[in-house]
């Protein structure tokens, strides 16, 4: 299994948008961290300097997101969704994404439920609810 450490996530992405600023070519799954990217320019000026991105805590007291967080999460529903696990995660993200229009709307919704299974599994010791967290995507996609 690969097991990143924080340090080489930020560094991926700092390469990845480097790679894309200079038109190199990138493989699978830069590429698709490209497009994540893309659809969050707000994000350029934390991924344009490696070094300062390590050592940079994001704890969340200057209001701003994690960026390495927030692209890492999209990375995982586009897996999870690749490969349709857990179970019914394609269905559940694609009505959502078909409900609101976007796809980038939807796995915003999706980290949500992502988040809240992790919180969930962290706090109660247990493996993550797959199952719950398809529910939740499910009810977003059904719900107003």
């Amino acid at each position: 299994m690969f097991n990143p450490s924080q340090s080489d996530v930020r560094r991926f992405f700092c390469a990845v948008h480097a790679k894309s600023t200079d038109g190199q070519p990138m493989d699978a799954l830069e590429t698709l961290a490209g497009q994540w990217l893309a659809e969050h320019p707000e994000y350029h000026p934390d991924v344009g300097d490696a070094d300062a991105a390590v050592a940079r805590a994001y704890d969340g007291a200057d209001g701003k997101t994690n960026p390495f967080l927030h692209l890492s999460m999209h990375l995982s529903i586009s897996e999870q969704c690749s490969i349709d696990q857990p179970r019914g995660i394609r269905q559940a993200v694609e009505l959502l994404a078909a409900r609101r229009g976007s796809l980038h709307d939807a796995h915003h919704e999706a980290m949500e439920c992502l988040g809240t299974m992790l919180w969930e599994s962290q706090r109660s010791g247990r493996p993550p609810d797959g199952n719950a967290y398809v529910e939740c995507v499910q009810r977003r996609a059904t719900s107003d």
